[in-house]
């Protein structure tokens, strides 16, 4: 299985917490899709080198992140997804995912993109709250959270929403209210995330100004608490650190990601990775259009290294239900590393922080929150390749 992700780097504004690369300039979006379209066709061999016998030369998952896809019409997006067609090997009935924010999906809109390829829907709402998506700089108000919702349940089944939590001010109440809203339209996927604040962006100006409150990591594992135990009491399956999803309605596309399967990522700053390199196109608008049109990929590569594939394994796989498998540790990377790993777990073994059932190694409860902090001390950092 393999996938292609599409970063459509466009946004009406900028939001003050986001340090994903785009422009609130549309001048240059003809000639980004067009760049797009090429790129894709640019990149069509890459997966013709992938083992066909396992299937990894076929096209599962079609993602469409940025930005905000949404910016883009629908005659837009169903011309990239053509050019896949007509170059890849896609699967029948592929996963295919558009990011959205709410002031972008008005009925006709939501209409619309249900009668294209376009059958997943992962809409940007952040909060329920005015105040929050003001001082977070939210291009929609809560209205237009409310009616998206209302419209786009009434078009589309497989429908993912954000969360962000951890946010100031925002109290244990009202982010149960936040929750007990998303739950009431019905959402089989639901996506969220702590409040960071980021190196460089607005939100970081505005605490080193005093005009925003830091964000506190106690109300954040707080929130985080109340979203699992709440989403868990509704059959949502707790599969990724951020991601809960029903039966049947986890992204393929991100599961691809966390499992270790092969994608292409398409547009400025987009990653790809093949198994054993990764790869990253130039985060700059201009650069990669005029690299495009002269026929150069704008993409820089690394070979990734054991100790990379080690430290990636673990960091993914302690945020799934799939949890590491020690088996896989040894026989993939070999006993010094299972000894390493076993050596460096017990801590957290001991803290009731880790447990491994059935040679399988994942957080507890407890643990969970902390998976990224805990995933670093099992890093392996001082291997000589």
């Amino acid at each position: 299985m393999s996938g292609i992700y599409i970063h459509i780097p466009f946004c009406k504004q900028a939001c003050n917490y986001c340090d994903f690369h785009f422009s609130t300039s549309m001048k240059k979006k003809d000639e980004m899709v067009l760049a797009l379209a090429k790129e894709i066709v640019m990149r069509k061999n890459e997966f013709k080198l992938f083992d066909s016998a396992q299937n990894d030369n076929q096209i599962e998952t079609i993602y469409f992140g940025g930005g905000t896809p949404s910016v883009l019409s629908n005659d837009e997006i169903n011309h990239l997804i053509n050019t896949i067609y007509d170059n890849y090997n896609v699967i029948e009935n592929p996963e295919i995912t558009l990011e959205a924010n709410p002031d972008d999906l008005s009925t006709e809109r939501i209409i619309e993109l249900s009668k294209s390829p376009i059958n997943r829907l992962s809409i940007g709402i952040q909060s329920f709250y005015e105040d929050d998506l003001k001082m977070m700089n939210r291009a929609h108000n809560s209205a237009e959270a409310i009616n998206c919702l209302t419209e786009a349940t009434k078009y589309f089944d497989n429908i993912s929403l954000d969360l962000i939590y951890g946010i100031p001010g925002l109290t244990d109440e009202m982010w149960k209210k936040n929750i007990e809203t998303a739950l009431s339209f019905g959402i089989p996927h639901i996506s969220s995330y702590a409040l960071t604040v980021e190196p460089k962006t607005a939100l970081r100006k505005l605490i080193d100004t005093g005009k925003i409150a830091e964000p506190q990591d106690e109300v954040a594992s707080n929130h985080f608490m109340i979203l699992v135990e709440t989403l868990q009491k509704n059959d949502f399956i707790h599969y990724e650190l951020s991601n809960f999803g029903k039966e049947g309605y986890f992204s393929k596309n991100n599961s691809a990601y966390w499992l270790g399967k092969k994608y292409i990522g398409i547009g400025p700053s987009a990653h790809s990775y093949d198994g054993e390199k990764r790869g990253w196109n130039i985060a700059n608008n201009s650069l990669y259009i005029k690299s495009i049109q002269e026929d150069k990929l704008p993409l820089e590569t690394e070979i990734l290294t054991i100790s990379d594939r080690y430290n990636e394994y673990i960091m993914t796989g302690l945020r799934t239900i799939w949890g590491v498998s020690l088996e896989r540790i040894e026989n993939e990377f070999g006993l010094e590393y299972l000894n390493y790993l076993n050596k460096q777990s017990q801590k957290f073994l001991n803290d009731d922080l880790l447990s491994i059932e059935n040679n399988i190694l994942k957080p507890t409860p407890k643990g969970k929150f902390l998976t990224d902090g805990i995933a670093s001390d099992l890093f392996y950092l001082n291997l000589e390749e």
